[in-house]
């Protein structure tokens, strides 16, 4: 099987912004089904989305979301656990058709 062709760069681009730039409903979505582990996360993120961002990247979003009151977290032994708030289920739902929207309307 030949490999895949190289992705043109504009493409490339719009992935990175959609993943990366984007990488707090991934952060949301993931919270919606269970609580997160904010160390294991990336590897979620990767399973999920097929795109492994930086731990730092991760918990620097983490922080934010949790400032914003989206997500809560909570210590479970020496583990620290982030679960979505009613407020990030709202703001995951509005991100969510936001990007079905601007698809439409592309």
């Amino acid at each position: 099987m030949a490999p895949a062709p190289p992705m043109p760069k504009p493409l490339q681009r719009l992935r990175q912004s959609l993943q990366v730039g984007n990488l707090w409903l991934s952060v949301l979505s993931l919270a919606s089904r269970r609580k997160i582990y904010a160390y294991n996360l990336p590897e979620s993120i990767d399973r999920a989305f097929h795109f492994s961002p930086s731990r730092l990247l991760v918990y620097l979003v983490l922080y934010r979301l949790e400032a914003e009151g989206l997500l809560h977290s909570a210590e479970d032994g020496r583990r620290r656990y982030y679960s979505l708030t009613p407020k990030g289920r709202q703001a995951l739902a509005d991100g969510k058709r936001l990007l079905k929207q601007r698809a439409a309307e592309l």
